[in-house]
């Protein structure tokens, strides 16, 4: 078999290179680092800051249209490579550095309480930017973990030409949400207060803010979103999607060992595996796994087949859920007592 690494590194050096010459270019026309923020999370001890530093015309970062920025455009902004970010936690600041494509992911040791905080980014002397962090309660024992692309959002991403008309052309506005999914996400953090909702997607951080409005306008709860970055690594033309899910699901596993997690996805692509191989390594980390099936057209479109699931072989303890939408998941989730019907809830008194 031939060895592909050799040509892989040197298309990560022309990348790089590529960059460079663009953020010089841009930086001759009077570009500036721009801070574009993403939804974090943590612990009472230290959280997660994402973010993306990029160049952008000074006017555009002064008024925060980079953060709105749309479509196409989010993947033409030149990023700033190894940037120093400033994060201003209250009257804490610490210094975190960004990637080679300018995508900032690194944990910062800071004491803060239970629930929702707003952060202060900054890089070379740029306006702070106010990013938000869920600082997860101690106590909680359940959270969810939600794959995007046909699972609340209806796209068939995986197909090439359907994966580029919804980035670059379609309007986020003509994006289609899952019937019922955003129900039963919003009965699910009713029902477990605190619990901790992640995103977690193939998507290119890129998208990070039209995934974000979406999902806001569509009434899902709020959430961290776990993206990835596209292009080429030292050893792959291309980041794994496959490995981004895994190692993102093992790292939530490690930072929060008393959560239970609520695994939804689709069988469209991979969701089924990753989620099966995770359950099978972590059963006692898992409350159930629900499965969005994809109808035949949908499957098709998605580079699937329609077919049946078989669950003879999976863990016992973690019940497997499946059905064509929010409500029958959330069907399934009530006859499993995971869910309880709104019917069945306790009234409170006036």
């Amino acid at each position: 078999m031939t060895d592909t690494t050799p040509q892989v590194n040197r298309a990560l050096r022309v990348d790089h290179a590529v960059m460079r010459w663009r953020a010089r270019r841009v930086r001759d026309h009077g570009y500036v680092a721009t801070v574009i923020p993403y939804t974090g999370y943590g612990s009472t001890s230290w959280i997660r800051v994402l973010a993306r530093v990029v160049l952008d015309r000074p006017e555009v970062r002064a008024s925060g249209d980079a953060v709105g920025a749309r479509g196409w455009r989010n993947f033409t902004k030149v990023p700033v490579e190894d940037a120093e970010v400033e994060v201003h936690v209250g009257d804490q600041t610490a210094v975190v550095t960004a990637d080679n494509s300018g995508i900032v992911d690194a944990v910062v040791a800071v004491d803060s309480a239970p629930g929702w905080h707003e952060i202060r980014l900054s890089a070379e002397g740029s306006p702070p930017v106010s990013a938000h962090v869920n600082v997860i309660d101690p106590d909680v024992g359940f959270g969810l973990v939600s794959d995007i692309d046909d699972t609340v959002m209806v796209t068939a991403l995986p197909r090439p030409l359907l994966a580029a008309w919804h980035t670059f052309v379609v309007n986020e506005h003509a994006r289609a949400t899952t019937p019922g999914m955003p129900v039963l996400y919003e009965r699910l953090t009713a029902q477990h207060p605190g619990a901790p909702v992640i995103y977690l997607s193939t998507g290119a951080w890129n998208v990070a803010p039209t995934l974000t409005r979406f999902l806001s306008r569509n009434l899902y709860p709020r959430g961290a979103l776990l993206l990835t970055d596209w292009g080429p690594t030292p050893d792959r033309w291309f980041r794994s999607g496959r490995e981004h899910k895994r190692a993102s699901l093992e790292r939530l596993a490690e930072e929060f060992p008393d959560v239970q997690w609520l695994l939804v996805g689709d069988d469209g692509q991979h969701d089924e595996a990753i989620y099966g191989a995770f359950v099978a390594r972590h059963a006692e980390k898992v409350a159930a796994v629900c499965i969005r099936q994809l109808s035949p057209g949908e499957a098709v479109l998605a580079g699937s087949s329609y077919r049946d699931h078989d669950v003879s072989g999976r863990a016992a303890r973690v019940p497997w859920l499946y059905a064509p939408d929010g409500a029958g998941l959330a069907e399934k989730l009530d006859d499993t007592g995971l869910l309880v019907a709104p019917h069945s809830q306790p009234e409170v008194a006036p």
